[in-house]
């Protein structure tokens, strides 16, 4: 079933009647009286738009605006400007097992998430940020009543695709939060806070091919991928930091893209750390006391029963002025 969210229903009902919000929620309100209660808010602005004559679903084919993407649809077309990639994920439930990444994807009217199962990871490593993607085939799903695109292996996505171009970007939206009122699942979120810890980088092997994390073979120097056998591996990072808020502290996970942004360096000059730990002190010294944003999801990190954030986007460099400004307007 296609779900059209209760904001956006008010929405359609005014722009096509002469009635104000305060006379649509009134309307809705008597609805849900006359049905004894028995009945959605979103239920009832259904039938009020249908006595209107107000039609809320227009025909769809072809591609879509992302505004117009909703949860429920099938065979899905959009195409955006990726504004952020997150690593593939393996895991496995019961019997199955598998592979998922994600990123997020944006037009003039708004982001959205793209989820890529199987297969469909693959495309990563020919991605990068700002690159221009179309998918097709895609079916939408709400995750904590947020939108989601998911590609299966039926589904197909084009990089940088003629014909199609992405002017000025809806920004990304995100609910700050202190550290202290964060929960479990917390997706989309964003922290201002100051760097109090920073550790050593972790290196870790991963398959040329696929990305995939690889396991040692027999011999020191053999590495082994359960997709593409024996290979000579390449190399990727993970950056562990705590950042304090002044409510609490919350120690913090930045994976290589996000890594690289923090500390501002390419894949080249992070590697020169790995046979160097000793090198990376003055790194860290230096990031003691910064203030940085950040855009993630808290993890439960279910070895130590603790919460974590997942770094997805970073500020390095905030502006100070323009934060006590938001803290002053959300006060």
């Amino acid at each position: 079933m296609i779900k059209l969210p209760f904001e956006d229903i008010i929405s359609k009902i005014k722009e096509k009647s002469d009635l104000t919000e305060e006379n649509i929620n009134s309307k809705i309100n008597e609805k849900t009286k006359q049905l004894s209660g028995l009945i959605s808010k979103e239920g009832a602005a259904h039938i009020i738009a249908n006595e209107l004559g107000i039609k809320l679903f227009e025909d769809f084919s072809g591609k879509l605006q992302i505004k117009n993407v909703l949860a429920g649809m099938r065979d899905v077309e959009t195409a955006g400007k990726i504004q952020q990639i997150f690593e593939t994920r393996e895991f496995k439930k019961g019997e199955r097992e598998g592979k998922v990444a994600s990123m997020v994807i944006g037009d003039e009217t708004g982001t959205i998430r793209i989820v890529l199962w199987g297969t469909q990871t693959d495309n990563l490593k020919n991605l990068k940020q700002n690159d221009t993607v179309k998918v097709r085939g895609g079916y939408v799903r709400e995750n904590q009543g947020r939108k989601e695109v998911h590609l299966n292996e039926k589904s197909s996505l084009i990089i940088n695709p003629d014909g199609v171009e992405i002017k000025d970007i809806k920004e990304l939206s995100s609910k700050r939060k202190k550290i202290t009122d964060l929960s479990e699942n917390d997706t989309e979120i964003e922290l201002l806070g100051t760097v109090v810890q920073a550790f050593d980088p972790r290196f870790f092997e991963i398959c040329p091919e696929c990305s995939k994390r690889v396991k040692p073979g027999d011999n020191e120097n053999q590495f082994s991928c359960q997709q593409h056998g024996e290979i000579n591996p390449n190399y990727s990072y993970v950056f562990n930091l705590v950042l304090d808020d002044g409510t609490e502290t919350i120690r913090t996970v930045f994976f290589r893209n996000q890594m690289e942004k923090l500390l501002e360096m390419n894949n080249e000059q992070i590697m020169q750390y790995k046979d160097a730990p000793e090198k990376f002190d003055e790194i860290k010294n230096n990031l003691l006391g910064n203030i940085i944003k950040i855009v993630g999801r808290t993890n439960k990190n279910k070895f130590f029963d603790r919460l974590e954030f997942i770094s997805q986007e970073v500020h390095s460099n905030p502006d100070p002025e323009e934060e006590i400004k938001r803290l002053e307007k959300e006060k």
